[in-house]
């Protein structure tokens, strides 16, 4: 038998082969992890002995994600999201379980049988979609952070649920369980707010001083918290994201999170591969077209009623499009959902097979709809518009003529606003999140909802006549198509866009950009601009340091935030 290190070695060596035969296939390689869990289970290789082992590292890595999740998760971005988070989790939990259960039941499954596969596809994978937002870079976009809390909605309920289910094993009063928890939990993150506010930021510049004890810190702070909201009844999960969470006031919290993400990294694979490893499943011919079709509407269905809520709640095509995708799988609270059903005695063992079959095609699927949402879209763009709300939309007739249109109302737009102000130009802005535009039409600024990678929506703009256009959005394919409309019928006009890469910055020069903004080279220039200017005149250099901070100060009461950027080329 082998021993854990020789074990964990072999687990490594394969994951990586895999991993790279993916990355030659151009694969995603969250299915390289989970292929070799299943090359490593009993039922191939057998190499997976030191189960016990692989869990604890497994719940380490889950810890670490929600850690650093948690980390950009500051308070003001929770409220950003928070209206919307809460209707489509709760929407979309309500409509797909009362869906799955009539699906269940027409298939023959007894009434306690199909409530709890019902409950069951009602939960997505929050561990699997912070990884691919994660790897899209992604985190930050408006779907991004909606995706998030409605995920961490879908959490608190599954957890809630899981304790009920338990309760009939242990035999406790389910009322009093309950309300002792909550209770409980609402003590547990009062002192741990209390501790955010008043206590980590005295000690932060101790913990600076040195970079090894800040990362000592920072795992001690993540973990330890883990390990209390589980002693208390609630999940290590929910408390590893409630500890970032209190970091994300933190002026280190960036560093914090960079420190944090290669043991994220290597420990998230090893859950990955034990998820896979579990999947190797016995008497699957039995449940084969059962199975097929729970994926099919975990796969379709889902999304359809997240594009159908978000809809009524005025949000475009696109975000719903890809925020709908982020649910198309279910969770690994689904899988301990139906074991503690078959602990408890209400369910058979047949049925979490049929369930964990479910499990591997909705996460494989899943996973290529979300890593290719936007070649999705623009297949699928066309037949979405019937989920807008196109009456709840301000029309373009309304406005008056504009000689700058500025795209995506963000941290960079907010500055390019003072310079349109100066320039006593009209100006128009062009925002797909229905709340920014609430807020600018509240301060009477010329703004109308629409998307910049909607082709048809860019035609009715009156780009002929327009100056100059500047988009704010990141995204290479959004600006590619918004330089080409542009292009079409202006020549003249000056097109300004962001990038974060240098490689799609050239091309976008190439298509006609008259200017790429490269956040991260931008500063470093305006600097040793600075430096031409002031030379080495200290008192010049305090002057620029008191509008820094008032500038900064003024960004900070809007609630503007760092994005998170991590791509890699």
């Amino acid at each position: 038998m082998l021993d854990v290190f020789a074990e964990i070695s072999i687990i490594i060596v394969i994951a990586t082969v895999v991993a790279g035969l993916m990355r030659l296939l151009k694969q995603p390689l969250i299915i390289g992890y989970i292929f070799t869990g299943l090359i490593l289970s009993p039922f191939f290789l057998n190499v997976i002995q030191s189960t016990v082992t692989i869990s604890i590292f497994s719940q380490i890595g889950i810890a670490f994600l929600l850690f650093i999740v948690g980390l950009s998760l500051t308070p003001k971005v929770i409220k950003e999201v928070g209206k919307i988070s809460l209707i489509t989790g709760i929407g979309q939990v309500v409509f797909t379980s009362l869906i799955g259960f009539f699906i269940a039941k027409f298939l023959g499954f007894p009434v306690i049988v199909s409530i709890y596969i019902a409950i069951a596809l009602t939960f997505s994978s929050t561990i699997i979609i912070m990884k691919l937002l994660s790897d899209r870079n992604d985190l930050d976009k408006l779907y991004g952070k909606i995706s998030i809390g409605f995920l961490l909605v879908q959490d608190i309920i599954a957890i809630f649920i899981l304790i009920i289910i338990s309760s009939f094993s242990s035999g406790d009063a389910m009322g009093i369980s309950l309300l002792y928890l909550f209770l409980k939990g609402i003590a547990l993150i009062v002192i741990v707010v209390l501790v955010s506010i008043y206590i980590l930021p005295k000690l932060s510049d101790f913990f600076a001083r040195s970079q090894e004890f800040l990362f000592l810190f920072s795992i001690a702070w993540g973990l330890g918290l883990a390990t209390l909201f589980h002693y208390v009844g609630f999940s290590v999960e929910i408390g590893a994201l409630v500890a970032g969470v209190a970091l994300s006031v933190s002026p280190f919290h960036y560093e914090i999170s960079s420190k944090m993400k290669p043991l994220r990294d290597f420990f998230i694979i090893l859950f990955f591969i034990s998820l896979g490893s579990q999947l190797g499943v016995e008497s699957v011919g039995k449940y084969v077209i059962p199975a097929i079709i729970f994926s099919l509407f975990i796969l379709i269905g889902n999304p359809l009623i997240v594009l159908v809520l978000m809809g009524l709640l005025n949000y475009n095509k696109k975000t719903s499009f890809q925020a709908g995708l982020t649910v198309a799988q279910i969770s690994e609270f689904s899988l301990i959902l139906i074991a503690m059903g078959v602990k408890v005695g209400h369910l058979t063992n047949d049925i979490l097979v049929l369930v964990t079959i479910v499990g591997l095609i909705t996460i494989t699927g899943s996973t290529y709809f979300i890593l290719y949402s936007d070649r999705l879209y623009l297949y699928l763009a066309k037949y979405l518009s019937v989920f807008e709300r196109k009456g709840s939309k301000k029309r373009f007739k309304d406005l008056k003529a504009t000689d700058i249109i500025l795209f995506g109302y963000n941290r960079i737009g907010y500055d390019f606003l003072q310079s349109f102000r100066k320039l006593k130009k009209e100006f128009l802005v062009v925002d797909y999140n229905p709340d920014v535009i609430e807020m600018l039409t509240s301060k009477k600024i010329n703004c109308i909802y629409g998307d910049a990678g909607d082709g048809e929506f860019l035609s009715s703009l009156g780009l002929k006549s327009i100056k100059m256009t500047i988009s704010t959005i990141p995204d290479f394919e959004t600006n590619l198509l918004l330089i080409e409309k542009i292009r079409r019928v202006n020549k003249n006009a000056i097109i300004m866009v962001v990038s974060h890469h240098l490689d799609e910055a050239d091309v976008l020069y190439k298509e006609g950009a008259t200017y790429v903004i490269l956040p991260h080279f931008l500063g470093g220039k305006y600097a040793s601009m600075l430096i031409n200017k002031h030379g080495l005149n200290f008192k010049k250099f305090l002057t620029e340091r008191d509008k820094h901070i008032k500038h900064l100060k003024e960004r900070r009461e809007l609630g503007h935030t760092h994005p998170n950027v991590e791509k890699n080329k």
